[in-house]
């Protein structure tokens, strides 16, 4: 039966009778006995109704931009340029030592931590300064201007991106396309505590605005790495509202005159007052000045004859009568009287003198910078007869200067950044580390500047003496049963007519085998006021105790042993 279908065909004879014994011998995968057939006529109408549209199309194109707008595009062409342009990546986090993000990027935008106490640690972004554009090729680039910000901005900023841009004689970009992406930013660790920052600046703050205090500033150093782990500066800046452009904010910044923009931890010059002593102890100790079980009589005053009136002799006065003291109770109860003595010498006892007052305030870092990494920091001062007479139209040196300098009043001028590092040096028996706001890989010593060559033992009759401030003196507002504290407090006085204080509180902990020293100043109070740097330790370690354990118990890995 024949289908009817144009896809079908008529059966050829010989197919009717093929089997497998009449099969064909020729190799069909090599092609043979194969019919080679005509292309049909419907592919090659396809074939050239596709070349045609492919010339059409060509023409047109052709025709578009050499006729119609050959003109236009040749000008435009004269006028723009290619050129390519560096441009900065995405900038490196900053985070604190927990992992917590300090400053981080955020729309195009830097943000910062919120709580206040690390701006003047931090600082802020600011668009180049001309001077800048000398090696910042883009006007719009922002570039670190204070703190860490400014000092690790190599870093954080990565490398630049290059991309192709089109402008126009106008300057208008035209068109732009990323030739290189650059390099992320690289993140950074800081040792510092950002929690516990924020909670010792609002302790400062609030006792500032209860007392009458112009400012303060307060940090804690790991002393065998250098680690800062906090630290603050009050008053301060707001970085958020730099990065914002808060016109208002900054006004109210550049017209306070408590200068916030000041981080008073590196360039804060502070009369330190009584907790030179220590370090003056010491320098009795190893210039064999005195016995430290020797006891010295105070009456809450000593006088010297005066050559000009010889009825009327030179007081010096200590802050109250202690009665007898050895050099462990003269520290803890911090009288005056007997650091004249040891410094100045008084009848039967011998001094150091103004020579060795200064050769041991230098041993232990006065007067000079530390090395921090986010400098820049003040020198500090240390009187001396050369001092005098520079600054005081050549007047000689007297032995009242020598007395008021061995309690660290007259010429000393110190910031807390020093202060910290000489109490460091106390408690690691002498070794001078250099402090770091970097996060430390492990708990070996950091740098050290120098080793201070004084017997232990001198270290340990020192430091006992700090600790009986704690248990019996001065410092008995940081007594806690854990940690157990070494301290030394300060009452410097300012003024031509002594109205106003400086109250610091150094020291560290733990007592038995110390990790950290602390300083914290409070700028400038009313004289009478009796509430100060203790008060404010307190308040700090009542905090540490509760939220960070660790710091007031070191595991026994981490103890010094050095």
């Amino acid at each position: 039966m024949r289908i009817n279908n144009r896809f079908n065909k008529d059966i050829e004879p010989d197919e009717i009778f093929l089997d497998s014994t009449n099969l064909s011998s020729l190799n069909t995968q090599q092609f043979e006995g194969w019919i080679e057939k005509p292309i049909s006529k419907r592919v090659i109408t396809l074939t050239f109704i596709f070349f045609a549209a492919v010339v059409c199309i060509f023409s047109w194109k052709v025709w578009s931009l050499q006729i119609k707008n050959g003109e236009s595009l040749a000008k435009r062409s004269e006028r723009n340029s290619l050129k390519k342009v560096s441009f900065p990546p995405e900038r490196g986090i900053i985070y604190d030592r927990n992992g917590k993000m300090v400053a981080w990027n955020d729309k195009d935008a830097r943000s910062y931590y919120a709580e206040p106490g690390l701006y003047s640690i931090l600082g802020y972004l600011g668009y180049p300064t001309k001077k800048d554009l000398e090696t910042v090729e883009n006007p719009k680039e922002r570039l670190g201007r204070e703190g860490v910000e400014k000092i690790f901005n190599e870093i954080l900023r990565g490398q630049d991106g290059v991309k192709m841009v089109e402008v126009d004689a106008l300057g208008e970009v035209q068109s732009e396309s990323v030739y290189n992406p650059g390099v992320k930013g690289g993140d950074i660790y800081l040792s510092l505590d950002a929690e516990m920052s924020s909670v010792w600046y609002k302790a400062i703050r609030d006792l500032a605005a209860d007392k009458g205090f112009q400012g303060g500033a307060g940090i804690m150093m790991d002393i065998k790495t250098g680690e800062v782990i906090a630290m603050t500066s009050f008053p301060e800046y707001d970085s958020n509202a730099i990065v914002r452009k808060d016109e208002a904010k900054i006004n109210e910044y550049l017209k306070d005159k408590r200068m916030p923009f000041l981080n008073r931890v590196t360039l804060g010059l502070y009369t330190p007052g009584s907790v030179m002593k220590p370090i003056f102890a010491l320098g009795a100790l190893n210039e064999n000045i005195i016995d430290p079980k020797k006891e010295i009589y105070s009456a809450g005053f000593i006088s010297i004859p005066n050559p000009y009136f010889p009825d009327k002799p030179t007081i010096f006065k200590d802050w109250k009568a202690h009665g007898w003291v050895d050099m462990q109770r003269a520290i803890a109860v911090s009288s005056d009287v007997y650091f004249y003595e040891i410094g100045g010498g008084y009848e039967g006892q011998k001094g150091l003198g103004i020579s060795n007052l200064e050769k041991y305030a230098r041993m232990f870092g006065i007067g000079t910078t530390t090395g921090f990494d986010i400098g820049p920091e003040e020198n500090g001062n240390i009187p001396s007869p050369a001092w005098k007479a520079e600054n005081f139209d050549g007047e000689k040196w007297s032995i009242g200067n020598t007395y008021h300098s061995s309690i660290g009043q007259y010429g000393f001028q110190v910031t807390p950044i020093q202060m910290v590092r000489a109490i460091a040096a106390i408690a690691n028996d002498g070794h001078l580390v250099v402090p770091t706001i970097l996060k430390a890989s492990n708990s070996d010593w950091g740098r050290v500047s120098s080793v201070i060559d004084i017997d232990k033992n001198k270290f340990d009759i020192v430091k006992e003496g700090m600790r009986r401030s704690v248990t019996e003196g001065t410092s008995m507002g940081i007594s806690f049963p854990k940690p157990r504290i070494a301290s030394k407090t300060g009452t410097a006085e300012l003024g031509a007519l002594k109205q106003y204080v400086n109250a610091w509180n150094v020291g560290f902990f733990p007592y038995e085998s110390p990790k950290y020293a602390f300083a914290v100043v409070m700028e400038r109070g009313p004289v009478k006021n009796t509430v100060g740097g203790v008060y404010i330790m307190n308040q700090l370690f009542n905090w540490m105790i509760i939220h960070r354990p660790e710091y007031v118990s070191p595991t026994t890995s981490e103890i010094i042993n050095p």
